[in-house]
Formats: structure tokens, C-alpha cells, sequence
């Protein structure tokens, strides 16, 4: 079993930054981050392999956030810089055990409770 734990949401306006946290315990593979805006669905952001060598993005962060991990803290972050207010949603840590990196939401299998960031205008 994994438990997944997010930190670092919050209120900042637009072109600000956050960095997000993600602490694992148990054995993981990927760790991913996802987000849900109200009335829209869950949506990849971006995904990191267990050595770290190895990352995926969503389109729509390419550029603006970057994601890490600290393998002996079993700990991710997404760092979010340049934010806009479409990036307000909550935002999930996923863990998958699997080597490649996915992009889809079956392909996770824990996920944690989710932490609010909005990004005011």
C-alpha cells in the first residue's frame, strides 16, 4: 500500500510561483502530479520516472513547471512558475508502479488527498 501526501497549494496571482510537494511512503515507481479544475475532468500535468532520467509534461506546462523527485525522501515536487488562472484547480500526487512513464490516469494506481492551488487574474 502507498500513502501520498500533498503540500504547497495556496493563493498567487497570476505570474507567480508555487512549489508543490509529494511524500510517498511504500515502494513507488512514477510519481505523477494531476489536476481538476470545478466541472472539468482530472488532467495529466506532468510525471517522473523512479530514477528521475525520465519525464513527461502536459502541453500545457511545457516550459512553466518542472517536476523533480529526492528518492531518499520518496519525495516529488512540481515546481509551477509563470502561473496563470487556468492553472487554478486541485492538484493530485499519483504514484504508478510501473517503469515507463505514463500520461493517463488508469494507468495510476494510489493517489493522494489533493492541495487547492488558484492563480488570481
Amino acid at each position: 500500500q502507498v500513502q501520498l501526501v500533498e503540500s504547497g497549494g495556496g493563493l498567487v496571482q497570476a505570474g507567480g510561483s508555487l512549489r508543490l510537494s509529494c511524500v510517498a511512503s511504500g515502494r513507488t515507481y512514477v510519481l505523477g502530479w494531476f489536476r481538476q479544475a470545478p466541472g472539468k475532468e482530472r488532467e495529466f500535468v506532468a510525471a517522473i520516472s523512479r530514477s528521475g532520467s525520465n519525464t513527461n509534461y502536459a502541453d500545457s506546462v511545457k516550459g512553466r513547471f518542472t517536476i523533480s523527485r529526492d528518492n531518499a525522501k520518496t519525495t516529488s515536487y512540481l515546481q509551477m512558475n509563470i502561473l496563470k488562472p487556468e492553472d487554478t484547480a486541485v492538484y493530485y500526487c499519483e504514484a504508478a508502479l510501473t517503469i515507463v512513464v505514463p500520461t493517463t490516469k488508469s494507468r495510476y494506481d494510489y493517489w493522494g488527498q489533493g492541495t487547492q492551488v488558484t492563480v488570481s487574474s
